[in-house]
């Protein structure tokens, strides 16, 4: 009887034991599927994270190429606008170059002495497509560069194709006489006056 009951208090205790471990495996099992949930939480948010960081990078290298480009583009409309200007501004610059040499042809007719009375005529004839032509120069911003004797001597303006001795009536580094007019088109030369300078 006493051997019945220790067998019995055995396999009590076995069971016991065997629930005991069976309780702690499920606890276990329990603690390491809430870690692997906490995990699994964890992961996503931080994948998130790191995906929102890159798409907030490729934005701004968006945004800077495309500040880049319109940059680019404002400049592009800026010299065109700056070229069209200066085309307009100097509009018909070839033409007036052309035109130069006939004017300067009529002021050298307009210098030879006549005596005839016809030949009087014919000059007042010349001289008037000279005014013409002359003022319709000047309405185009086409005007004679100021050279008279005695003026200073402008390199920009002036050249210098001969030399004269300085007197006491003409300063160093002046203009002695006009060989032939120079004109300038707004602030551009087109042709510069040919000079004699005193040296």
């Amino acid at each position: 009887m006493a051997e019945k009951k220790s067998a019995t208090a055995k396999e009590e205790k076995a069971a016991q034991a065997a629930e005991q471990t069976a309780a702690d495996q499920a606890a276990k099992n329990a603690e390491e599927a809430k870690d692997a949930k906490s995990a699994a939480k964890e992961d996503p948010t931080a994948a998130l994270k790191q995906q929102i960081a890159d798409l907030k990078k490729q934005l701004d290298e968006k945004d800077d190429q495309y500040l880049r480009a319109q940059a680019e583009i404002q400049n592009m409309n800026n010299h065109f606008k700056k070229e069209r200007a200066q085309l307009i501004k100097y509009d018909g610059q070839g033409l007036a170059k052309d035109i130069l040499p006939v004017l300067d042809n009529l002021k050298r007719a307009l210098a030879t002495q006549l005596d005839d009375k016809q030949a009087q005529e014919f000059k007042k004839g010349i001289q008037m497509v000279h005014d013409h032509l002359e003022k319709a120069l000047k309405d185009h911003g086409i005007v004679e560069i100021p050279a008279e004797p005695g003026t200073p001597f402008d390199p920009t303006k002036h050249q210098a194709v001969q030399t004269a001795p300085a007197s006491d009536n003409q300063k160093a580094d002046t203009i002695v006489q006009v060989l032939q007019a120079g004109y300038e088109m707004k602030d551009r030369v087109l042709r510069p006056s040919m000079v004699v300078v005193a040296q």
